[in-house]
């Protein structure tokens, strides 16, 4: 106790409260001491707590230069009243001792000029537990997260920092943005003396922690006087940043709502270290540095569960181990919910738990153990949204692919797509979308299951029922207007000049394959709905694209739905053009031989029966291709020659390829029979019909065609050995491919380059030309593969 009875606290709470008021009504020390009519040495003595109790005329004085109202000047008043000696006469003697000259505040001052300033009211330190706001307990299995604690301890080094240091620690529900700033406030203890502080916010229940409410908690936890603690919430923030302006010490700042909650209690200077999370990235929040986390790798999220429920029983189911980080979308909570479960049942193998999430429909009520559950986490966050957010992620659910475009998420949003972008956009920015690229999201694997439970909760059949038939005719509308681009008979627009496939093709190439899982998935909604002629014509619009990517597992099942929905139509015709289709998918894409064969003798009986001689041409092509592969080397000639025989009955431009396809085939047969030299002099009229083709129609098709048929003269010269000859081949086939947009087969005619610049001496060039091309071909992501015959 002071002598008079007023305590340190008591005139530390003045101190502050004074400050506060001064830096809130932007006055310098100068300032206030000029107009309240007090010396400025004596105006720092009160703001340092030196002066115990200034008289009540002083503070009145104060009181009227800072423009206080009544309720803030009887209160400024009280805080200085507290300090002031009571109970003791004017030259008395305290109780037990003996009588002191009365002294004014001025002369106690000045008595203390040793002291540099009053003692900070004690701040609790990590785990002592003397406030509400002490920081709780670290998490003793706390795991990896080193680059964001490293950041932390590099902005921590600085004992002066020039600006005051916030971070904020944002991210998707369940990734343990409370974790790691509790973690990291443990870390930064050592170095923060003056204490550590732990707030939440309650940013995501019904009424978050107003920041009036907030700052009061923490100027107590600063040891704040009740009497002291000014009534608004400016006055707050401005006795807040005067008190932790020479404090080292870390406040965390959990669960943030919005940026207006946290702004009043950011520092505005001093050494203080404030960590702020929150489920939404808070874009306004100006100079913080942004600690976005993302889910942990899949040797993180072993090494957690390892943590938790024993090192020995994790490693000894290393494959079952993956499967549940994985099962449990490398999210923490989710993967500390597992681990949980394996600690209670110490006897249940891991493989056990991963069958049990293996269910979707059961996953989320298995991630729940104690007062720790994933579906609540979401809810919080899906609570909070506005009607169309919610609608829009609920909406998402129903997308096929692992990320999509504000396209996409539109059609089955029934809005507009840039409302949609905007939506998502806020989606993100609240936590519940991960932003995959530039233009496409991606939804967590458990808020997908997560989106599509309210979906099945919010929203009807016939509502469900009907977003999904508007997007399929949308997506498959689309996937057959870029279909029909690579057809032979609706390309208009000639091969880009500058090399590579023209703008509209290449866009219509990229939407095909990147969305690929979108209309695949549609196509199927359609099937399953009835609507098989919507089937059958975006097959019949994709066929000549798939030209391009042979390499694709998808033919067969985009064929077989077609076949299958031809067959439904009753039209033996486009029954038999699928059935065709679907041959040469067995033949080129799956390499199952035999199969070809059957469904292309299916394909030519029914061509047959309907006088479609085009058709039978196809037929006959496959069912040659699949006996050349077979090694049954006459029979497919004969075939080949029927095909042609076919196929010269016709003028159409389909007719034309596909007589060029049958000299090709005829020519393989001539070489893989052993009579090369017979083979090369076919295959230069092949050729030279290609490139008429090119000159007629210069489009990626013919192009594509030409670069096969020049990759097959290069390797009947090379069956001769005849090196040189064949490399002027394959570099023929080369400015072709190029042409196109460089499919992925370009790939075998660099490799056989190669081995034709090996057998002539040339290896260094070899291995260059190889190792360029793997690098190009590499890095330009999803590819065409191959061409059609």
């Amino acid at each position: 106790m002071a002598a008079g009875g007023g305590t340190d606290t008591d005139a530390n709470g003045f101190s502050c409260l004074l400050a506060g008021h001064r830096v809130a009504a932007g006055l310098t020390q100068e300032e206030l001491a000029a107009a309240a009519g007090v010396s400025l040495r004596a105006l720092g003595d009160m703001e340092r707590g030196r002066t115990r109790g200034p008289q009540r005329r002083t503070v009145r004085a104060l009181a009227e230069a800072l423009g206080l109202d009544g309720v803030q000047a009887e209160a400024l008043d009280r805080a200085a009243q507290s300090g002031r000696p009571r109970g003791v006469r004017p030259g008395s003697a305290p109780a037990g001792g003996r009588a002191r000259p009365l002294r004014s505040a001025a002369h106690e001052a000045a008595a203390r000029t040793d002291v540099p300033r009053a003692a900070a009211p004690a701040v609790p330190a990590a785990g002592t537990g003397q406030s509400a706001l002490a920081l709780p307990r670290d998490i003793a299995d706390f795991t990896a997260r080193e680059d964001a604690l490293a950041l932390l301890a590099r902005l921590a080094e600085d004992e002066r920092p020039a600006h005051p240091r916030v971070v904020l620690v944002s991210g998707q529900p369940g990734l343990g943005k409370t974790s790691f700033a509790l973690h990291a406030a443990h870390v930064l203890a050592p170095r923060f003396p003056d204490g550590q502080l732990s707030l939440d916010l309650g940013g995501m229940s019904s009424q978050p922690l107003p920041a009036r409410d907030a700052l009061g908690q923490v100027l107590r936890a600063l040891g704040v006087a009740d009497a002291a603690v000014p009534a608004g919430t400016e006055e707050r923030a401005g006795l807040y940043r005067a008190l932790v302006r020479e404090r080292r010490l870390v406040l965390v700042l959990d669960n943030a709502a919005d940026e207006g909650q946290v702004r009043p209690l950011l520092p505005g200077s001093g050494p203080a270290v404030t960590i702020v999370t929150s489920r939404n990235v808070l874009p306004g929040l100006e100079s913080v540095h942004r600690l976005s986390l993302d889910v942990l790798s899949p040797a993180e999220a072993a090494g957690l569960l390892a943590r938790i429920a024993g090192r020995e029983r994790i490693e000894a189911a290393p494959d079952a181990t993956a499967e549940l980080a994985r099962l449990c979308g490398y999210l923490p909570l989710a993967l500390r919910i597992a681990g949980q479960r394996l600690v209670a049942r110490p006897q249940q193998p891991v493989a056990h738990l991963v069958r049990q999430l293996t269910a979707e429909e059961n996953r989320l009520d298995l991630l729940e153990t104690g007062d720790l559950a994933v579906r609540p986490a979401f809810e919080l966050s899906y609570r909070r949204l506005p009607a169309e957010s919610q609608l829009v992620l609920r909406r998402c659910a129903l997308t096929a692919g692992q990320d999509f475009t504000a396209e996409i998420a539109a059609a089955y949003a029934g809005l507009s797509a840039a409302r949609t972008e905007l939506v998502l956009e806020q989606l993100v920015d609240a936590g519940l979308m991960q932003a995959a690229t530039p233009d496409r999201y991606r939804l967590h694997d458990l808020v997908r299951l997560y989106a599509g439970e309210r979906l099945t909760a919010d929203e009807t059949g016939q509502e469900l029922a009907e977003a999904r038939t508007r997007a399929g005719r949308w997506i498959l509308g689309r996937a057959a207007e870029y279909g029909l681009r690579f057809d032979p008979d609706h390309a208009t627009d000639a091969a880009g000049t500058g090399g590579g496939a023209p703008p509209h093709l290449t866009e219509a190439a990229a939407w095909l394959e990147y969305e690929h899982p979108e209309w695949l998935a549609a196509l199927h909604q359609a099937q399953l709905a009835g609507r098989y002629r919507e089937v059958v014509d975006t097959a019949e619009a994709m066929h000549w694209f798939s030209d391009r990517l042979l390499s694709w597992g998808i033919w067969a099942e985009v064929f077989q739905l077609s076949a299958d929905a031809a067959r439904a139509t009753g039209d033996q015709r486009v029954e038999a053009v699928h059935v065709n289709y679907l041959a040469w998918t067995y033949i080129t894409c799956l390499h199952r031989y035999q199969r070809g064969i059957e469904l292309a003798t299916e394909g030519l009986e029914l061509a047959l029966a309907v006088g479609d001689r085009e058709q039978q041409g196809w037929a006959l092509t496959y069912l040659a291709s699949g006996l050349r592969h077979l090694q049954r080397h006459r029979e497919a000639t004969d075939a080949f020659q029927r095909a042609a025989d076919a196929f010269a009955e016709l003028a159409s431009r389909s007719a034309m390829i596909g007589r060029l396809v049958t000299l090709r085939g005829a020519a393989n047969c001539l070489r893989e029979s052993g009579r090369a030299e017979e083979a090369v002099d076919s295959r230069r009229r092949a050729l030279a019909g290609a490139l008429e083709l090119v000159e007629r129609w210069s489009s990626p098709l013919m192009h594509l065609l030409a670069a096969m048929t020049a990759h097959e003269l290069g390797l009947d010269r090379a069956a001769l050995r005849r090196w040189p000859a064949a490399e002027k081949a394959y570099r023929q086939a080369l400015v072709h491919f190029e042409a196109v947009g460089r499919p992925d087969s370009m790939t075998k005619t660099l490799t056989e380059l190669g081995t034709a610049l090996i057998e002539q001496g040339r290896a260094e060039e070899a291995r260059e030309l190889l190792t360029e091309a793997l690098t190009d071909l590499s890095a330009e992501g999803p590819r065409a593969a191959g061409a059609r015959h």
